[in-house]
């Protein structure tokens, strides 16, 4: 009786454990928007970190809702590794280009923005917090995300 108290407890608890590792996406300094919805390809969203494969491009789509008009918007990508923030270099980082959003963005109005992380051959095998900002044309951030990530 004991021993199945104790295995259906421990069941439980690596039950709560999984359910507790899923994949969360929290703001980081929204100022003037919200997202609403992130989507990374290929991320399995049930384990708490999105893997990044190396030598790849990993494409993203961010849900935004707007609370204040802006006339143009600027990508910012940063990995957090102990602490440290190194930039992702971007192809394209005027998000009013070849990313869904026709600039200028008005207010209490819903957007779609997409992009393409290129993963680097030469980036190390960490795990990262990737902080994805779109800022407006003061250098306010509009969304800010952070996805937990591992480079792979």
């Amino acid at each position: 009786m004991f021993k199945s108290y104790v295995l259906t407890l421990s069941l439980l608890l690596l039950t709560l454990m999984q359910l507790n590792s899923a994949l969360e996406f929290h703001d980081c300094g929204s100022k003037t928007g919200k997202f609403t919805q992130v989507t990374i390809e290929g991320c399995d969203t049930t384990k708490s970190e999105c893997v990044l494969k190396r030598n790849t491009n990993v494409s993203i789509s961010i849900d935004i809702a707007l609370a204040e008009v802006a006339s143009a918007v600027k990508t910012v990508v940063h990995g957090k590794v102990l602490g440290i923030e190194m930039p992702f270099p971007l192809s394209n980082p005027d998000a009013c280009l070849n990313s869904g959003l026709k600039c200028p963005l008005e207010k209490n109005e819903t957007y779609r923005y997409t992009a393409t992380l290129p993963v680097l051959k030469s980036y190390p095998k960490v795990s990262v917090l990737v902080k994805w900002e779109l800022q407006d044309q003061n250098s306010i951030d509009i969304v800010c995300v952070e996805i937990p990530a591992r480079i792979q």
